[in-house]
């Protein structure tokens, strides 16, 4: 009945996909390993760069926590705390202080009132549905003789997946934009150090990019197959 199968030309579109998710994860290690392997002369560690950035912007109340896990960290803005990982906690190297930056960013976002983050956080409870509901319920469709009410409720279920990764971009790239304006100052980081960490939050925001680009051509293929039901 659909034309184009999920085995057909559109899925080149998943593959075009994975290609470019695989590439920017790799970039990501890459860019890393690089600079992590450059201790900063400060000799200033993720946790105490962290701590200075949070300090200086007001923001004595976050506390800093070390977490599990390579590159997995992140900014809480529930409960007010920034959570860096092992490889970026104790570690003096450029890459590390560059990270625990990114995140200070989030945590000045959302002090100041971002409106791409409310926006994100805003929509987290309709993404969240999206990503576990829009293919059963699309596959429920099919099941159930082409129902297209179903389908298509669960394509736009998809569609918000792609809306929450949109406005995440801003809020990435403004983070690292944050970061960079902070470590420039010469307080942490010297002017030699400075490019280095650019490249680096360059590569992590790339990932996302990816991301974008990856789920928009999941969404293209699923409209694709489903979207019309003419066949």
């Amino acid at each position: 009945m659909y034309g184009y199968g999920f085995f057909g030309p559109s899925y080149f579109l998943v593959i075009i996909g994975l290609v470019i998710s695989l590439w920017a994860s790799w970039y990501v290690n890459h860019n890393f390993k690089k600079y992590d392997q450059v201790t900063s002369q400060s000799g200033t560690s993720g946790a105490q760069a962290a701590r200075f950035i949070l300090d200086n912007a007001g923001l004595q109340d976050v506390q800093i926590l070390r977490t599990s896990g390579n590159l997995t960290d992140n900014y809480n803005p529930t409960n007010k705390t920034l959570n860096l990982s092992e490889s970026t906690f104790d570690s003096t190297s450029v890459a590390a202080i560059g990270v625990a930056a990114h995140e200070c960013g989030h945590a000045i976002q959302d002090q100041t009132g971002y409106v791409p983050m409310r926006a994100r956080a805003a929509l987290v409870p309709a993404v969240n549905l999206g990503s576990n509901f829009s293919i059963p319920l699309i596959l429920l469709g099919v099941i159930l003789g082409a129902n297209q009410t179903l389908i298509q409720i669960g394509i736009w279920l998809f569609a918000l997946v792609v809306l929450f990764q949109v406005v995440t971009l801003p809020v990435e790239f403004n983070a690292s934009g944050r970061a960079i304006k902070i470590l420039s100052s010469g307080n942490v980081l010297n002017n030699d150090e400075v490019p280095m960490v650019k490249q680096v939050l360059l590569a992590a925001a790339l990932t996302y990019v990816a991301a974008v680009i990856s789920t928009a051509l999941q969404l293209l293929r699923l409209i694709m197959i489903f979207g019309d039901n003419r066949n």
